[in-house]
């Protein structure tokens, strides 16, 4: 329970830096949040840590050979 806190909260500074417009809070206010997830997501259970594991590696995946698909079309 506490790690989804953790995350939400992380979530929230992340969504509050992306709007703010002084360059020092938004460095500021992202390292915060990217804190805050990471130690939201290193609490979370291990069930969780791996869909999302997996749900990074399809879609890096997808990216990767969308790129490479776009490689071959530009000669």
């Amino acid at each position: 329970m506490i790690s989804l806190v953790f995350l939400l909260i992380g979530l929230g500074i992340l969504f509050l830096a992306w709007k703010s417009q002084d360059e020092i809070h938004r460095i500021a206010t992202m390292v915060t949040g990217t804190i805050s997830l990471i130690w939201g997501f290193s609490l979370a259970p291990l069930s969780f840590q791996l869909l999302f594991e997996i749900i990074t590696v399809l879609a890096a995946f997808s990216v990767c050979m969308r790129c490479l698909g776009c490689g071959l079309n530009r000669d």
